[in-house]
């Protein structure tokens, strides 16, 4: 009698489980279990159905006992569909470690064949250049390192850079890299990246790069555009180094797009608030100010007011005097004081006068002087000359009665 027959359904449905499950199982295989037990010697995988597979410990490429976790799943390769040992007998060998190092394998060719630009720790300075860790050893040669002014390449070690894969040779186990291609690509897409966000009004973020006399040059991106000085503030900026520092990073608004070049103009003024708008307020006609002389210039002076914008005092309202230098009455850097009269926001002019302060000064020494004098006492005799002082009165009287 056929023993099938009589063995319950369910008995012959994880039979022919089991079984399907061991065929399927080939040498080469990277399959998924789950960790049912660490021993001493290793650990033990449920790879599915009634199949199990053991991994020796040093199969397992660090240390299992500290790693290893029951109910874990893990990634194994089949290195034989059934082991030999006694212990392990019945079971599938397999390997974590090799199933690592397939996989990195597998991820170093994708990234080949994708021109993936990667970021990647470097182990050792070795002879000729970097050895970087992909998950398998990368070869960076010297002459593929972009290296900063005063480094060395033992400066690298242990640090991430970014590298692209050149050439890839599986059975020799060589992967030859290149951190210069991966910094010209990885600037290149970010580039595009930037000039594709490039508009007049667009807000971007960058980081200023150089600083120069006439303004700084900020990199958006792989992109470097040019923040005047002139647009560096709604004041007038003597230096940009009074505004930026280099590396600093900043927000910088786009005023103008040459896509040839591209050319690219930046400003600071949008993203602040611009005095101007509250001069009238701020500096109403004939109220007084403090300032600071910034400019001597044919025409008069330039002061610098508490809110940052900048006055201008005409020759003709420096002083009372006459054919009188500015030089010989102020100095860059004095602070002086000043009667605003006129006050124009739309042409961003305020006018200002020193004389008028002078004058009212002036004015106001002279009242303070006559109220010091004393008040003169005034008699009859003053009014009247005629008739003399009273006692000189009371002595004619007296003669005339002796008389």
């Amino acid at each position: 009698m056929d023993e099938r027959a009589t063995m319950p359904a369910e008995n012959m449905d994880e039979m022919i489980q089991a079984l399907e499950t061991m065929q399927s199982v080939r040498k080469g295989d990277i399959l998924t279990g789950r960790i049912v037990q660490v021993r001493q010697d290793g650990v033990s995988v449920d790879i599915g159905g009634k199949a199990e597979g053991f991994i020796p410990a040093i199969e397992w490429g660090g240390n299992h006992l500290e790693e290893a976790k029951v109910g874990d799943e893990v990634e194994v390769y089949v290195l034989r569909p059934e082991s030999k040992a006694e212990e392990t007998e019945g079971m599938v060998l397999l390997s974590k470690r090799r199933a690592d190092y397939e996989r990195a394998w597998k991820r170093v060719q994708e990234a080949f064949e994708n021109g993936e630009i990667l970021q990647v720790m470097v182990k050792d300075r070795i002879k000729g250049g970097l050895l970087v860790d992909l998950g398998v050893d990368g070869f960076v040669p010297a002459s593929q390192v972009a290296i900063p002014p005063g480094w060395r390449l033992e400066h690298f070690i242990g640090r991430t850079i970014k590298v692209k894969i050149v050439e890839i040779d599986r059975e020799r186990r060589r992967v030859l890299c290149s951190n210069r291609i991966a910094i010209e690509e990885d600037r290149e897409r970010r580039k595009q990246e930037t000039i594709s966000k490039l508009y007049e009004g667009a807000i971007l973020e960058g980081i200023v790069r150089r600083i120069t006399e006439f303004g700084a040059f900020v990199d958006l991106g792989g992109v470097d555009g040019l923040l005047h000085v002139s647009e560096m503030g709604w004041t007038r900026v003597n230096h940009p180094s009074e505004v930026v520092k280099e590396g600093q990073k900043i927000q910088v608004a786009v005023i103008g797009v040459d896509p040839e070049g591209p050319r690219v103009s930046l400003s600071l003024k949008p993203l602040l608030p611009d005095p101007w708008r509250t001069a009238v307020q701020d500096y109403p006609i004939g109220s007084k100010v403090k300032g600071v002389v910034t400019r001597i210039v044919p025409f008069g002076v330039f002061v610098r007011l508490p809110t940052g914008i900048e006055g201008v005092i005409p020759n003709n309202e420096i002083s009372n005097k006459r054919n009188v230098k500015a030089e010989e009455i102020v100095k860059v850097g004095q602070e002086i004081e000043a009667k605003v009269y006129q006050v124009e926001p739309e042409k961003r002019r305020i006018l200002l006068s020193m004389r008028q302060v002078a004058q009212e000064q002036e004015r106001l020494e002279l009242r303070q002087y006559i109220q010091q004098q004393p008040t003169p006492q005034i008699t009859l005799g003053d009014v009247f000359p005629q008739l003399g002082s009273p006692s000189q009165q009371g002595q004619e009287d007296e003669q005339e009665t002796k008389r």
